[in-house]
């Protein structure tokens, strides 16, 4: 049986027009329990947010915090999310 592993959640979202600055503040203000060992958050064009968190876990598909989906409104789309193991 193997150890645990590093998996990265990808959450992205766009913003829905004239709101990019309100959905970066959301996601920063959105907290996680427990907290991850890494997050970051960017941004890009068109206003999307991009938060990756990594974390210690047994395999890709186990249970972790994920941030939720922002009210209605605040996005153009549903948000995207990802996950990946760590190759090492």
């Amino acid at each position: 049986m193997s150890g645990p592993t590093v998996v990265a959640l990808m959450w992205e979202a766009r913003a829905a027009d004239g709101r990019g600055a309100e959905l970066l503040e959301w996601a920063r203000a959105q907290e996680l329990a427990p907290a991850p060992l890494r997050r970051e958050t960017f941004r890009a064009p068109q206003d999307r947010v991009l938060v990756i968190t990594w974390w210690e876990a047994a395999h890709a598909e186990a249970e972790l915090p994920e941030l939720p989906e922002p009210a209605a409104g605040l996005t153009t789309r549903p948000v995207h999310r990802w996950r990946f193991e760590s190759l090492g």
